[in-house]
């Protein structure tokens, strides 16, 4: 009977905050989101530039409204590594490409994004393509895609003068017909097609020999003007091009151009974050306002956001989140079961200079056939 009153005692002397203590998560969501808005900004530093951050940005204002949000349009990484030469550290959240946040942890000037995630829906994984984050870098909690469309290989043809059922496979391009009468953007610059270029290699039944056949012996016009090269293409100059820039060609095609992209090879399809892959900036000026925008950038909320705010500008992206609505996606831009996908950016993949070496190579064998014609 004492020990039962000892009890009671106890028990009385426990503060009700104690007593109904919030999960873990949840009090540190609230401890960052109240030192997040005694930051009162974040910085967003993207290399799109496109209308459809802002349009984030405003959704994610609606939701936190005494959090900022200062976007910088760019390529994030010469202007960070500049800024920091110069002592300076000024975003705190960037989005690019997969090589952006990619190159940024290779210069160690990311802090771990895994470490951020706080929300449930975030940390776990299920509600992601594969039932995984696809995480680029080797460690796997720096860089992180969060769209992934599939790749079709990047290639263009004029409608009146190339069949595209003749092309059921990569190795279709190689024909001797088409000798002299393809054009493709110079991948050693960065653009278009270098994800591509990297599927190439990695697609079992393509790699290095088809890279070394196209590029060494199809006597390939080379381009870096990217309007010139859809011109070219939509005249019939090339009436096939590598690495067009899809934008242009879809221009193009709203025009009336006789212009359209091939359909998926046999082979397999790739996937591309496109400029859908996060990176956390270390020494960030607002440190949890940056953990709460990547939260709920990652959430449902998020990505339901992202879709919506790229297709009203004119991009259709697929988001890797596997749990919200696809509708508005048509289905060549959905990742789709029972096909062969090859992802370009895994941290086994990411890096250009296997490509680039096999490209250098094959330019330099067309050079030698050049000389001896």
């Amino acid at each position: 009977m004492i020990f039962f009153y000892f009890l009671l005692f106890t028990f009385a002397l426990i503060p009700p905050a104690f007593s109904q203590a919030k999960p873990g998560w949840e009090a540190e969501w609230e401890r960052t989101v109240k030192a997040a808005k005694g930051e009162g900004q974040i910085v967003v530093y993207a290399f799109a530039g496109g209308p459809e951050l802002p349009i984030e940005a405003g959704v994610f204002q609606k939701r936190f409204p005494e959090i900022k949000v200062v976007t910088v349009s760019g390529d994030p990484v010469p202007r960070i590594l500049a800024e920091r030469r110069a002592g300076k550290y000024i975003a705190d959240v960037v989005i690019g490409g997969a090589t952006t946040p990619w190159t940024l942890y290779l210069a160690k000037a990311l802090d771990p994004l895994k470490d951020a995630m706080i929300l449930p829906e975030v940390v776990g994984e299920s509600g992601w393509w594969h039932g995984r984050h696809g995480w680029i870098d080797a460690e796997k909690k720096y860089a992180l895609p969060f769209l992934g469309n599939p790749l079709r290989g990047g290639i263009f043809y004029n409608t009146q003068l190339v069949r595209p059922k003749d092309f059921p496979s990569f190795w279709d391009f190689v024909n001797p017909k088409w000798k002299g009468k393809i054009e493709a953007r110079d991948i050693r610059a960065a653009g278009p097609g270098t994800v591509n270029a990297k599927i190439f290699l990695h697609t079992p039944g393509v790699g290095a020999e088809f890279i070394k056949r196209l590029f060494g012996e199809m006597e390939i016009t080379l381009f870096r003007d990217r309007r010139q090269a859809v011109d070219w293409l939509a005249s019939g100059k090339y009436p096939i091009c590598f690495f067009c820039s899809s934008t242009d060609v879809g221009k193009a095609k709203e025009q009336g151009l006789p212009v359209n992209e091939f359909g998926e090879m046999k082979e397999g399809v790739g996937v591309t974050s496109s400029g859908g892959s996060l990176g956390l900036s270390n020494r960030a000026p607002h440190p949890n306002a940056a953990k709460v925008f990547v939260n709920w950038l990652l959430s449902r909320e998020g990505q339901i956001t992202v879709q919506t705010s790229y297709a009203k500008a004119g991009n259709l992206v697929n988001s890797l989140r596997i749990d919200i609505p696809k509708d508005g996606i048509p289905p060549e831009g959905r990742l789709r079961e029972g096909v062969n996908y090859i992802e370009g950016e895994t941290p086994e993949r990411i890096s250009m200079e296997p490509v680039l070496k096999i490209f250098n190579e094959a330019l330099a064998e067309a050079e030698r056939r050049k000389r001896e014609r």
